[in-house]
């Protein structure tokens, strides 16, 4: 069960560096208005392809924000993460179950271990 509170932690963990992902996003995108501002400022006849370009960068650097907004959710309610560890667990406990040797002698413990590789 331990194992399974880590994997929880972990998504957590992954989740916070998401939403960080899209705080510097908000970062980046003050930068690239300020420099489109900057850059008409200085050349006003040009405003037209700044802008264009100002726009098409802001969407490219809002994709990444959302991404990193749904790479957070998925983590924190979805978690895929969980259910393949759960199986994986159970399978490896029934495992562990059908290899006990425990009151068998030699023989009939290595004809059982064969069977599983």
């Amino acid at each position: 069960m331990e194992f399974m509170a880590n994997v929880v932690v972990a998504g957590q963990y992954a989740a916070a560096l998401a939403v960080f992902a899209g705080i510097l996003t908000t970062l980046g995108q003050g930068n690239i208005a300020a420099k489109a501002i900057e850059s008409i400022a200085r050349q006003p006849e040009a405003k037209g392809s700044i802008n264009t370009a100002m726009i098409i960068s802001l969407a490219m650097a809002e994709t990444n924000g959302i991404y990193g907004l749904v790479v957070a959710m998925v983590l924190l309610f979805v978690n895929p993460l969980i259910g393949r560890f759960e199986d994986f667990a159970r399978t490896m406990s029934e495992n562990v179950e059908q290899l006990s040797c425990y009151g068998q002698t030699l023989l009939q413990c290595t004809e059982q271990l064969s069977r599983f590789f």
